[in-house]
């Protein structure tokens, strides 16, 4: 049995994700092995009502997939709905 590998990511929150972790950026260690994984361990921290799937996520300012292998160093953006008026 291997212990979980811990990397170091640079997050930015915006809207209600802003509002919600307190703060507009972040720079935390993870165990996650993939954006889905950092996002729950986000939600259990920082209290995140917004349900995955309304989301979309980046790494180093590119569009992936939920299941989007992590690395050390990589800049996570999770970016919420945006509405209209």
């Amino acid at each position: 049995m291997t212990g979980k590998h811990t990397i170091t990511v640079e997050l930015q929150y915006f809207a209600q994700l802003r509002e919600q972790a307190g703060t507009g950026a972040e720079r935390v260690k993870t165990s996650a092995s993939s954006v889905a994984e950092l996002y729950e361990e986000l939600r259990g921290k920082h209290g995140f009502t917004l349900p995955p799937q309304s989301l979309r996520a980046a790494v180093n300012a590119e569009f992936v997939a939920w299941h989007q292998a992590l690395s050390d160093g990589d800049a996570v953006v999770f970016i919420p709905p945006v509405s209209g008026g």
